[in-house]
């Protein structure tokens, strides 16, 4: 089964995307999906509504999030409830405890400082899978440590998208030994029946996406400023990731 564990969404509260969760589900499918998790930032959405619309087109929706974990993100997948709550280490080792959902760490290497990097080491028996991201080309790949990471520890590697454009969706997926159903699949990659499929963007392809997101910012920057200027308070720019 061809898997996204990893996908954003205009209902996204934090990053601007300009597609739905039903654009989403149809360009997945059209690409031979069969499974997709939606993980926005900070926010769990409720992909039960949709899930009916995924099923007619042949992909499993399985409910996630991109949380901020003492300043890091880390993908709670499948799990119930409880993942927006989960603000520390020590909130997240007891959601573990108390559910079977998949805990994923994205662009772990990547030069960001929402991510893992040196913090895998400490919190190691708390992941359940190293993700190998999308954005990278033949001759700048940060996945290389996390590949490298992950065979250390014995933990399965996931291919994501991290998909915030369309254009995203399909370069970099998991092909997951499972039946069409979000507990098995899950349960597969804990197993390590996982196998990543790569392809490198070429530079021009991964300059497009970086402006096109950079772009973005930049006139949210815009307005906020504009906004702080008015009077409004409290305003900070979301972190793409």
């Amino acid at each position: 089964m061809k898997v996204d564990f990893h996908t954003h969404t205009a209902d996204d509260p934090l990053d601007s995307i300009p597609y739905s969760a039903a654009q989403l589900v149809d360009r997945a499918a059209a690409l031979g999906y069969g499974a997709l998790a939606i993980t926005l930032h900070e926010r769990q959405l409720d992909v039960s509504p949709l899930a009916s619309y995924a099923a007619d087109r042949g992909v499993v929706l399985i409910p996630g999030i991109e949380q901020t974990i003492e300043g890091k993100h880390v993908l709670l997948v499948n799990f119930r409830r409880g993942a927006e709550r989960v603000n520390t280490f020590a909130d997240l080792a007891r959601l573990k405890a108390s559910e079977p959902g998949l805990v994923i760490a994205p662009h772990a290497f990547y030069p960001a400082s929402t991510c893992l990097r040196g913090l895998l080491d400490r919190h190691a028996d708390l992941i359940d899978a190293v993700e190998c991201n999308a954005m990278f080309t033949a001759s700048l790949d940060f996945n290389a440590r996390a590949a490298a990471w992950a065979r250390a520890h014995g933990k399965p590697l996931v291919g994501n998208g991290d998909v915030h454009r369309l254009r995203q969706l399909g370069t970099t997926w998991s092909e997951v030994d499972a039946p069409p159903d979000a507990d098995a699949i899950c349960a597969a990659v804990k197993a390590g029946r996982v196998r990543v499929h790569a392809t490198p963007l070429a530079w021009r392809e991964a300059a497009g996406i970086m402006v096109d997101l950079l772009a973005w910012r930049t006139t949210a920057g815009r307005r906020i400023e504009t906004m702080t200027a008015s009077g409004s308070t409290n305003i900070s720019l979301p972190q793409s990731a």
